[in-house]
């Protein structure tokens, strides 16, 4: 019992763990002496257990937290330097810019003056918000191949910003690299509508990325002119039954210009408030925002037995049905439906920006070893150094399952989370 609950701890509440078969074994390379031997049935759990790393609140609530709490610290640490980033990016152009979705139909809001289109002033958490006035003339269609576009349509745009950004600065295209270098981390979010939109942390460094300083013509101006124009860039999409579709971000375009966090007051956003409004956004998904699905269907008949909204039903429906079309099935809208056609990556970054969610993951995993060696009485070694190159590590694991057993459950339920993932600000 108590080795069961050290493995279960060492999950740190999460609830849907990977389960492993295999086994591993370290030999020194010099002598032939088996160092050390794990095999999974030896082990109190019969397997090895290791976290499923979900970023979906609605999936695994811990898992969820450590993501939105390594977004954060990822975020922050390409707006005031840290984890590997200099410091000096905080005197860098940067700003907040969020891209919206185009119409595909009026639907019930709520307006900063007046009521809604529909007469009636909506409660902030009313259930219609975003929902069609006229589900029969509103744009399903657009709406699902918009999402499934979505990807295409900021890569189109990442390009568009550099020629725009070389342009005002009197530069070729690749002379532009030899002085400046545009730097973001992005995500997605899900308008109640349905639709995607993102939001980004876009920077101006030098050639180097934030290792060096930006040429003397880098402004927060210049910077927010050339995503003005580059977000103009339209992507030509399918032609469906003699209908051509041609995408491109909406009108309601928002750039902020972004303050450090050593000062108070003004209607600039702060490095913190940036990082953590980005770093809610990383772990919600469509389920969230609109009430779909958090998982794929296999049959269009098991909406049936969901309990979903109409609006989400019509746009699962919508995707389902695009998906049988052969010249749609790049697209494989089937597979994402539960999406409602969206396929990429919720959270991304140029190379340049800052540290990795892997080197945050490593650093932890290391920390934690550290503190368990402390723990025992071990000789507080660093964690890369207790394996060099005398010691051959052989292991091979395979999938045999999910979950925890109803025994398992009830254990993991009484501990806290396990600590090392503090970061993000209550």
């Amino acid at each position: 019992m108590p080795g069961l609950m050290r493995q279960l701890r060492g999950l740190g509440g999460c609830t849907t763990p990977i389960r492993l078969d295999g086994h591993r074994t370290d030999v020194h390379i010099g002598t032939g002496e088996i160092l050390h031997h794990l095999t999974a049935s030896d082990l109190p759990a019969g397997n090895l257990l290791v976290r499923c790393n979900n970023r979906r609140t609605t999936r695994c609530p811990a898992c969820a937290v450590t993501y939105r709490r390594d977004t954060y610290q990822l975020i922050t640490a390409g707006l005031h330097g840290g984890k590997g980033t200099p410091e000096s990016v905080a005197t860098h152009p940067r700003v907040f810019a969020t891209f919206t979705a185009p119409s595909f139909g009026p639907v019930h809001n709520r307006p900063a003056k007046g009521r809604c289109r529909c007469g009636i002033s909506h409660a902030a958490d009313a259930s219609e918000l975003g929902t069609p006035l006229d589900p029969e003339t509103y744009d399903y269609e657009a709406a699902v191949l918009w999402n499934a576009h979505a990807s295409k349509i900021w890569a189109r745009f990442s390009i568009y910003l550099r020629r725009e950004v070389a342009k005002r600065a009197g530069l070729s295209q690749r002379a532009f690299k030899e002085h400046a270098r545009v730097s973001f981390a992005k995500v997605a979010e899900y308008q109640r509508r349905g639709a995607i939109h993102f939001h980004a942390v876009i920077r101006l460094d030098g050639p180097d990325g934030g290792d060096s300083p930006p040429p003397a013509w880098a402004t927060v101006e210049l910077l927010a002119d050339a995503i003005r124009a580059a977000a103009a860039a339209d992507v030509p999409g399918p032609v469906v039954d003699g209908r051509a579709h041609t995408f491109a971000f909406g009108i309601q375009l928002d750039i902020r210009p972004i303050r450090a966090a050593d000062f108070d007051g003004g209607t600039e956003l702060t490095e913190r408030a940036v990082a953590a409004y980005i770093a809610k956004y990383a772990t919600k998904g469509a389920e969230t925002a609109t009430g779909t699905l958090d998982r794929p269907i296999k049959f269009l008949a098991e909406l049936g037995r969901k309990s979903i909204p109409e609006h989400a039903r019509r746009l699962i429906r919508t995707a389902w049905t695009l998906g049988a079309r052969k010249d749609l099935e790049d697209l494989r809208l089937r597979a994402w439906a539960h999406m409602l056609g969206f396929r990429g990556h919720f959270s991304t970054k140029t190379r340049r920006y800052s540290t990795t969610l892997g080197a945050l993951r490593q650093a932890r995993a290391e920390w934690q070893r550290l503190q368990a060696a402390i723990a025992r009485g071990d000789q507080a070694v660093p964690a890369d150094q207790n394996y060099d190159d005398t010691t051959l590590v052989l292991a091979h694991w395979a999938f045999a399952g999910t979950g925890l057993t109803r025994g398992e459950e009830w254990l993991a339920a009484s501990f806290a989370n396990a600590r090392g993932t503090e970061g993000e600000p209550t």
